[in-house]
């Protein structure tokens, strides 16, 4: 982890995002800033993982406009709370994306976040991105979970307001869950990988 510098003249988030900016990341991996306290460097992720997010990138495409994109190394920023992450997948339209002036990507311009939770990323996907996205508000939150306590499933937070989630439907693995407008899918989840199929 980075440490962040004294206070200066120039704001906390600001020198965290500067930092965040100036990282030089090895392939595959991601720097976040989770806690507001410095950068993090987050693992490339397993197969499994990979295979997931195709999934479910290829149910998005068929439903989104052309001028929207799936991405899977988007950096958004909430700047309220001094939070930067890289989700999984983020559906972001093209227009927020080409604007230099708002790089990295503001959270609340996103239609939707995926977390696609590894073994090692469970309490941060559950609890502080969970928290995060509330903040920022992302409209949709879907947390695509392996290795939750009642079993794999997927679940999509929607109605932010005061930080926090006010819905949250679950399925688990094997089943359809309904992605709302402005997505108006089912997404098929009976392709995911079971936690037996994970790396140990």
């Amino acid at each position: 982890m980075t440490e962040i510098a004294p206070e200066t003249e120039t704001s906390r988030w600001d020198y965290l995002l500067g930092t965040w900016r100036e990282l030089d990341v090895p392939d595959g991996w991601r720097a976040e800033i989770l806690d507001g306290n410095g950068v993090v460097l987050v693992a490339p992720p397993s197969d499994p993982h990979n295979y997931i997010a195709v999934r479910v990138t290829r149910t998005l495409n068929r439903a989104i406009p052309d001028d929207w994109d799936v991405y899977q190394t988007l950096g958004i920023q909430i700047p309220a709370v001094e939070r930067l992450f890289v989700p999984d997948l983020v559906v972001m339209p093209e227009k927020v994306v080409l604007d230099p002036t708002r790089s990295p990507c503001p959270a609340h311009e996103a239609e939707l976040v995926v977390e696609i939770v590894s073994k090692s990323s469970g309490d941060t996907d559950r609890k502080r991105k969970l928290w995060g996205y509330a903040h920022a508000p992302v409209p949709l939150y879907l947390l695509i979970d392996a290795w939750a306590d009642a079993g794999p499933s997927v679940t999509l937070y929607e109605n932010p307001g005061n930080g926090m989630y006010h819905k949250a439907t679950s399925v688990l693995f094997g089943e359809t869950i309904e992605l709302p407008d402005p997505f108006g899918i089912e997404l098929d989840t009976s392709r995911f990988p079971a936690p037996d199929q994970w790396p140990t």
